[in-house]
């Protein structure tokens, strides 16, 4: 058994497509409509078929109450792992990202944490080397 899917709400897909693609790097997976419904997923360019990160839309009351909550609580609605955070912070601020965090050093790892534009915080970690 493996994990393929994870799923994010988003309050818009496609500012969420452009800046995950954009401004994070990672590149589109899946793109399909029927009817109001979208299935729009991404994952990482270093593993394009590993696991996928949903775009969901929050047009459901529990998804934005939830989304919602968590952003308030300062609670990453994802967390993506790097080889490089403090290049990673570098690239992606230079790209016009938000960052609540600079990489800092915590024990175990290395965090920078992020506001993805569509209602998220994203942290990115880079675990340390013994």
């Amino acid at each position: 058994m493996k994990i393929k899917l994870t799923g994010v709400y988003v309050d818009d897909q496609e500012k969420a497509l452009r800046f995950y693609t954009e401004v994070l790097g990672f590149a589109k997976k899946a793109d399909f409509s029927q009817g109001p419904y979208r299935w729009l997923t991404v994952a990482s360019p270093e593993d394009p078929d590993g696991t996928e990160l949903q775009l969901a839309l929050n047009d459901n009351p529990a998804a934005k109450t939830y989304q919602q909550a968590m952003f308030q609580q300062g609670q990453p609605a994802a967390m993506f792992f790097s080889d490089d955070v403090k290049g990673d912070y570098e690239r992606i601020k230079a790209r016009g990202a938000e960052f609540t965090m600079a990489p800092t050093q915590v024990p175990g790892s290395t965090i920078a944490k992020l506001i993805d534009s569509c209602g998220n915080l994203i942290q990115i970690t880079e675990l340390a080397r013994w």
